[in-house]
């Protein structure tokens, strides 16, 4: 493969990680670590390397477009920052105890009953309810965004928020255990835990990767794990798609992303799982 081909298939792979990145609020890595090293031959540390700045990427492409449209719910992400930010600190610190094996196993585990839970159908776009709980009322998690693709606005409240600030916790633990990002367990903890919209859910992820994914992004250019060749033509595919994904999100129902979003952890599971019983 010549130099031109790799960059050419890296830029396409990249928009559309970008697209899926800035639709559910993951990212893209999960889609470009796979991807640069199953179909390119990457290095996994040159590939997570690259996926940070893929998910630095994603968040600045769309955050700014999702912000404007009032989707994204700003009190709501640098509270639950809080939590991960710390879970993230905690898992880096745990990585070195604890067996890889069964860390990929029982992540996989979770991810497969985050996906049942998805796809099973708890429609929490379709009885939102504005009642919030009483950290919420204190610190204003409530928010409003308008809807196009059901052309009316959507208010809602936000409920169990100590528990959905542990889950954002732990989603950092996981993040610095496996150098995932945590968007695949904020949005289904906000959406279904929490009240929260899909839409709103995953709008917001979109926003608190980016503070994550910036801290973690000093430690691998640090190691050298950033190589220009391949995070270059990433970071300019990823914003193209995530600005993409931003314009769709506005017109896609938010069961039809809820859908999508549950393949996608089903995928990633199997992923784990296999990894996780291969390694000795």
């Amino acid at each position: 493969m010549t130099p031109l081909e790799f960059t050419l298939i890296n830029f396409a792979i990249s928009c559309g990680a970008g697209v899926l990145g800035a639709l559910l609020g993951i990212g893209g890595g999960v889609i470009l670590v796979p991807a640069l090293t199953l179909l390119l031959g990457v290095d996994i540390r040159c590939a997570a390397g690259a996926s940070i700045i893929s998910v630095i990427a994603t968040s600045i492409g769309s955050s700014s477009m999702y912000i404007k449209s009032g989707m994204a719910n700003m009190r709501l992400a640098m509270f639950l920052e809080v939590g991960t930010v710390s879970g993230a600190l905690m898992g880096a610190f745990a990585a070195g105890v604890i067996s890889s094996r069964w860390l990929h196993i029982i992540f996989a585990l979770v991810l497969f009953y985050i996906a049942y839970a998805m796809f099973r159908g708890r429609e929490v776009d379709s009885k939102v309810s504005t009642a919030c709980d009483n950290w919420a009322k204190r610190l204003r998690l409530g928010g409003c965004y308008h809807d196009e693709s059901k052309g009316k606005e959507i208010c809602y409240g936000v409920r169990h928020t100590p528990e959905g600030l542990g889950v954002s916790c732990i989603a950092g633990v996981m993040s610095g255990l496996l150098g995932l990002g945590g968007g695949f367990m904020k949005v289904p903890a906000m959406n279904l835990m929490m009240g929260v919209p899909f839409k709103a859910a995953s709008t917001t992820s979109n926003f608190m990767i980016g503070v994550t994914a910036a801290a973690g992004a000093g430690v691998y250019f640090a190691r050298g794990d950033i190589l220009p060749f391949v995070a270059a033509p990433i970071a300019t595919g990823v914003i193209m798609g995530s600005l993409l994904g931003a314009r769709l999100m506005k017109r896609v129902h938010g069961r039809m992303l809820s859908i999508l979003f549950a393949v996608l952890l089903c995928w990633m599971a199997f992923q784990m799982f296999w990894k996780g019983i291969s390694l000795v």
